[in-house]
C-alpha cells in the first residue's frame, strides 16, 4: 500500500479552497491543492464579506492586504410596492465587536489573488493549475485523486471544495436536499462613470415591487451591483446579452453612463448536502450548499465551513482528536446552512412577492410592525449560532455563538485580541481568582484585567451572559460559558470529551 504523500488534499481553489489550504499549510500540514482553471476568475461574483471572515484573513496574515479592496456596506433600504420605505438594514453600532467592520462590501478578483499569493508563500502547500479530476478512491489508510492527465494524489484527507457542480460529490454520491427556492434572475456588475454615479441612490436597495423584484447594492468604489427578477416567458440568454441587460437597467442609466463589467442569468436556488463527509472525503462551499443571494452570504458560508473543518482536521491529524471529531463538521455545518437559508428564503420572499394585494399588505404589515417609523434592524442578527457537535452540554444563548474580539491596550498601541493571545483555544476568565487547573494541552488561559481591553467589548459580553469565564474554540466560535470555578472544570471535561 502506497503511504500519503499528503495530509489533506483540496479540489478546488476558489476562495473556500484557498482559505482551507492557507489554513492548514498554516498549522503546518503537507497540502495538495488543485483546480481546473489557470488564474483568478477575473469577474466578481461574490460582492459581500463581513468581519467573521476578515477576523481569518486577519489570521492569514493578510487583513492589512485585503482591506484596501473593500468598503464599508452601506445601508440596505427596503421600499414596497407604491415606493414607501418598509425596512432598513444596517450594521450594528459600535465598538464592533470583531475589531473589524461587521459589513464590507468588496472586489472579489483581488481579494481571491492575496489569498492565493499567502498559500505560495508556504512551503508546504503544492499547488496545481489547469488539471482536472477524475476518480476518487479510499482505503482505510488514505485516498487517492487520479486526474485527466498527470499522476495520482494520495493524501489521508480529502476537501471538496469544486464547486456547484462538484465532481467529488457526483464520486462520493453524496447527494443535495433541495429546500424550496427557485428563481431566475440576472446578475449585473457595472463599473459606473461619474455621470451615472450621480443618477444612482446613494444606498443600497431592495426593490420589493411584484412586477420585477430587485437589487442595487453599492460595491467598492464605482461598482454597482444590480440582481434582477426575471419575469415568466423572458429569456435569460437574452437577458444576459449587452441590449437586453441594458434595457433592464434604463430605469436606472444607460450605457453612457457606465461600462458592463459582468451579465450573467442565473436560477437562484436553495440547496444543502444531506451527508458532509464520505469517509475520508469532506465537501465544503458551494459542493456543500447553495442559498439565495439576499444579503450577500454565499462566499462567507464557504469560507465558514472550511474555518470549522479546518481546526479539526489539523487536531486529528496531530493526535489532539479522535476522528469522530470530523463528524461533528457536518452536523454543525448542515444545521447552520439550513437554518440561514431558511432565513434568507424568508427575506427572498419578502422582496419577491409578486401578487400586488399580498406585497400592499406586506408593506402594511411591516411598517405597523415598526410603530410608523421604520428604524435599521443589524444585518448580523439574521445569522444562527451552531448547533450540536462539539459544543458544550448546556444550552446557554452564548453557546455556538462567535466570541467578540476585542481592541486591546499594549505599549500605548491598539491591538486586536488574535494577534495578542494567538491561535487555539482559549479559556477566558473574568478574573485572576478563577482560573483553575487547564487539563488541555495548549490551552491558553486569559484573564480580562489582564487582557486590558479598550472599549469595553468583552466585559459587555460577559455582562449580557452573566458568566465568569468562556471556552473557546479555534475558529473562535463559543463551546461553552461557566459562572463558577467548578462550572470551569464541567466545561473543561466536556471539552476533551468532545476531542477524544
Amino acid at each position: 500500500m502506497v503511504a500519503a504523500a499528503f495530509d489533506v488534499a483540496i479540489v478546488g481553489f476558489g476562495p473556500s479552497g484557498a482559505v482551507a489550504a492557507a489554513l492548514l499549510g498554516q498549522a503546518g500540514q503537507r497540502v495538495f491543492v488543485c483546480d481546473r482553471s489557470t488564474e483568478v476568475y477575473a469577474k466578481p461574483r461574490a460582492i459581500a464579506l463581513d468581519h467573521e471572515i476578515m477576523r481569518v484573513f486577519q489570521q492569514l496574515g493578510i487583513a492589512a492586504a485585503i482591506e484596501p479592496h473593500t468598503e464599508p456596506f452601506t445601508d440596505s433600504c427596503y421600499y414596497g410596492a407604491d415606493g414607501r420605505l418598509i425596512r432598513r438594514m444596517t450594521m450594528v453600532a459600535p465598538p464592533y465587536p470583531q475589531a473589524w467592520t461587521p459589513s464590507m462590501v468588496f472586489t472579489q478578483p483581488a481579494v481571491d489573488a492575496e489569498v492565493r499569493a499567502a498559500v505560495a508563500k508556504l512551503p508546504n502547500v503544492r499547488v496545481a493549475l489547469g488539471v482536472e479530476v477524475t476518480g476518487f478512491r479510499q482505503d482505510t489508510e488514505a485516498a487517492t485523486l487520479a486526474f485527466a492527465d498527470g499522476h495520482p494524489i494520495r493524501a489521508r484527507w480529502v476537501i471538496g471544495c469544486d464547486g456547484a457542480s462538484s465532481t467529488l460529490r457526483g464520486l462520493a454520491g453524496l447527494a443535495l436536499e433541495d429546500l424550496g427556492f427557485d428563481e431566475a434572475w440576472l446578475v449585473v456588475d457595472v463599473l459606473a462613470n461619474e455621470r451615472g454615479l450621480a443618477k444612482l441612490p446613494r444606498t443600497s436597495v431592495q426593490y420589493c415591487e411584484p412586477a420585477r423584484p430587485c437589487t442595487l447594492v453599492i460595491g467598492p468604489q464605482n461598482h454597482r451591483r444590480w440582481e434582477i427578477a426575471l419575469n415568466d416567458g423572458e429569456d435569460p440568454r437574452q437577458a444576459e446579452t449587452p441590449e437586453g441587460t441594458w434595457a433592464l437597467l434604463q430605469r436606472w442609466m444607460t450605457p453612457d453612463d457606465g461600462q458592463l463589467w459582468r451579465q450573467a442569468s442565473y436560477r437562484f436556488h436553495a440547496l444543502v448536502a444531506q451527508q458532509w463527509r464520505a469517509g475520508r472525503l469532506f465537501i465544503a462551499g458551494d459542493a456543500a450548499h447553495q442559498q439565495p443571494p439576499f444579503l450577500g452570504q454565499g462566499m462567507c458560508q464557504g469560507i465558514r465551513d472550511v474555518v470549522n473543518l479546518a481546526w479539526k482536521l489539523d487536531a486529528v491529524l496531530k493526535g489532539q482528536a479522535g476522528d469522530a471529531l470530523l463528524d461533528s463538521y457536518g452536523i454543525e455545518r448542515a444545521r447552520h446552512v439550513r437554518e440561514l437559508t431558511t432565513r434568507l428564503k424568508g427575506i427572498g420572499s419578502l422582496i419577491g412577492e409578486r401578487d400586488a394585494a399580498r406585497a400592499q399588505a406586506r408593506d402594511e404589515r411591516l411598517i405597523a410592525e415598526a410603530g410608523g417609523t421604520v428604524h435599521a434592524l443589524p444585518r448580523q442578527d439574521v445569522l444562527p449560532r451552531l448547533e450540536g457537535g462539539a459544543l458544550a452540554a448546556d444550552d446557554s444563548p452564548a453557546r455556538g455563538t462567535l466570541f467578540p474580539q476585542a481592541w486591546l491596550r499594549r505599549e500605548g498601541r491598539r491591538v486586536r485580541m488574535d494577534d495578542a493571545v494567538g491561535t487555539g483555544w482559549w479559556l477566558v476568565v473574568r478574573d485572576a481568582q478563577r482560573i483553575v487547573d487547564r487539563g488541555m494541552p495548549g490551552l491558553r488561559t486569559v484573564t480580562l484585567p489582564a487582557l486590558s481591553e479598550c472599549d469595553g467589548v468583552l466585559g459587555a459580553w460577559f455582562d449580557k451572559h452573566h458568566c465568569a469565564a468562556a471556552l473557546v474554540r479555534p475558529d473562535h466560535y463559543v463551546f461553552g460559558i461557566a459562572a463558577d470555578a467548578e462550572g470551569i472544570s464541567r466545561l473543561l471535561a466536556q471539552a476533551r470529551a468532545a476531542l477524544h
